[in-house]
């Protein structure tokens, strides 16, 4: 086998929130390690610079190199932390997607909201098999995908600049804190729920659909800028999105196609996981269905609708409860 032979498998993700913004947070393979499904990265994306050269022939010009970033993208499970009140492993990657974290009591619980400002950044160590990568002041987005028959789980997608590179030996991973999620089969769920009123930890009231689940993405703008000062990503705008799939009788079709031919907003939410501890609740309280399509799913008739989670007075549009 060749020598310079080096496997996907041997990766190790670091990830830590920046205590002053921009600057390199210094992750830890014991205190920052990130259990990941899925990962990419995109090691050097370089702003270029024309130059072009009359030199008296046909040819190209090499380009000047500006500003370099880096993306990374990370699949993780969808899981609590095993006690209620104590914030989840993916709870720090929601904090450089524009969320803000609460830990609440009466119940006991950690709550994910969105926010417009006081953004932070991630430092992000992705080490490829004897290759260190560093992104500084990352800034991303993410998505949600809770279907059936599948794994719960988070995907971010995160920009951020392109610190050195180096030829670095993979440090050892501590990832206990990441804990086991739920199947997504009806044993462990809240199914669809429309119309119902959230507080304190609870859904009351709606109606409960059956479902084929929900993809739902928070539409974070992300962006890399630079000037003659600096190099940073930044968010600047959201718009949380969504789709799913209902069962529905024929007068709920008719129903629910009345509610999207008005525009009417009604609240969603669906439930994964019912042990305390690893519940995680997802909540918006004012969606609007849009774009019905009759779906097939093994012979049965299906709906499917697209959703666009707005907010009520800002900052509320979609929630994520960890019980």
């Amino acid at each position: 086998m060749a020598a310079n032979t080096r496997r996907i498998r041997n990766t190790v993700i670091l990830v830590k929130v920046a205590t002053t913004a921009g600057t390199d947070a210094a992750p830890t393979g014991a205190a920052d390690a990130v259990l990941v499904s899925e990962m990419s990265i995109t090691p050097l994306e370089l702003e270029k610079i024309a130059n072009p050269a009359m030199r008296g022939f046909f040819g190209a010009s090499a380009d000047l190199m500006g500003a370099a970033s880096v993306k990374i993208d990370i699949t993780v499970a969808l899981a609590g932390s095993g006690t209620a009140a104590t914030p989840p492993a993916w709870g720090k990657l929601n904090l450089g997607c524009a969320m803000a974290e609460g830990i609440l009591t009466t119940p006991a619980r950690v709550e994910y909201t969105p926010i417009s400002t006081g953004l932070k950044d991630l430092t992000i160590y992705y080490y490829d098999d004897g290759v260190l990568h560093k992104a500084i002041g990352s800034m991303g987005n993410v998505s949600l995908s809770a279907k059936k028959g599948g794994t719960p789980s988070l995907k971010y997608e995160f920009t951020g600049v392109a610190g050195a590179i180096s030829a670095t030996p993979n440090v050892a991973a501590t990832l206990t804190a990441w804990k086991k999620p739920v199947a997504m089969i009806k044993e462990n769920v809240v199914d669809m729920t429309f119309g119902g009123t959230y507080s304190a930890g609870v859904i009351t009231a709606g109606d409960v659909y059956p479902s084929t689940g929900l993809d739902c993405n928070l539409g974070n703008k992300v962006e890399f800028h630079s000037n003659l000062s600096l190099s940073e990503a930044d968010i600047t705008d959201r718009e949380t999105t969504g789709s799913t799939e209902l069962q529905l009788s024929a007068a709920q079709e008719v129903a629910m196609l009345d509610k999207v031919r008005s525009g009417e907003l009604i609240s969603v939410a669906l439930k994964v996981g019912l042990i305390t501890g690893n519940s995680i609740l997802i909540y918006g309280p004012a969606v609007q269905l849009s774009s019905p399509k009759k779906v097939d799913v093994q012979g049965i008739r299906y709906v499917g609708f697209d959703l666009k989670f707005t907010p009520v007075v800002g900052n509320d549009e979609i929630r994520l409860i960890c019980l």
